[in-house]
């Protein structure tokens, strides 16, 4: 076998995989799940906190949660772009862009779920979602 079909055999591998996304409602309920509350309340803590993030955000804090990670603000520099349907060029202004840098721990946490789940799976065919959270008591 060449490289170059090796390569493509890991590319088409990858694009076979279909990530499961956990919505804002999703989380809500699993908040509200575990600390065995009302969905309103545990909406009010997961808005608070998602609040509190972009309102530390705006004004250029740094959040840093410990054994997460870190969300701060990077700085895009103004570059000349172009109009896609026209092809002109375009003026782009610098700007503040979010972004998120896990935490060691959350690496390790994610590999360790990654290879538990690729050896669950390693003699099946590539697996349709990725489950989020403890999915026993879904369909309750």
């Amino acid at each position: 076998m060449t490289q170059s079909s090796s390569t493509n055999q890991k590319k088409k591998t990858r694009r076979n995989i279909r990530w499961r996304s956990m919505t804002k409602a999703e989380l809500i309920e699993e908040v509200s799940k575990v600390v065995e509350m009302t969905r309103k309340d545990s909406e009010t803590i997961v808005e608070t906190i998602f609040d509190s993030i972009v309102n530390s955000l705006h004004k250029g804090d740094k959040i840093e949660i410990r054994g997460f990670g870190s969300f701060r603000t990077r700085q895009r520099q103004p570059r000349v772009g172009r109009n896609p349907k026209t092809g002109s060029r375009v003026e782009v202004p610098s700007k503040r862009i979010p972004y998120f840098k896990p935490s060691k721990e959350l690496r390790d946490l994610v590999n360790q779920a990654s290879q538990a789940g690729h050896a669950a799976t390693n003699h099946t065919e590539t697996p349709a979602t990725v489950p989020v959270g403890d999915q026993s008591h879904s369909g309750s």
